[in-house]
Formats: structure tokens, sequence, C-alpha cells
């Protein structure tokens, strides 16, 4: 049965975009993190050889 004429469907629109940009922020964040310890493993591996 279809909704009524000018009726949307804002309320799982705006939860459904929430929850992407938690998710894309995640995956921001692990992204840096994994640069972050690449740095200090290549900064070790500098320092040892």
């Amino acid at each position: 049965m279809p909704k009524p004429k000018g009726q949307k469907n804002t309320k799982n629109k705006a939860k459904h975009s929430k929850l992407i940009a938690r998710k894309v922020n995640k995956q921001k964040k692990e992204k840096e993190l994994r640069k972050e310890r690449l740095k200090e493993i290549v900064k070790r591996s500098k320092g040892q050889a």
C-alpha cells in the first residue's frame, strides 16, 4: 500500500546517513592509524640498520 501523497521517508534516510557517516569516519580513522603505525615501524627499522 503506497504512502499518502507528500509523505516522505526522512526518518530512515537520516538514520542511514548517520550510520554511513559513522562508518566512513571510522574507516578514515583506521587508515590514519595504520599510516602512523607504519611510519613508526619504518622509523624503528631505519634506526636499527
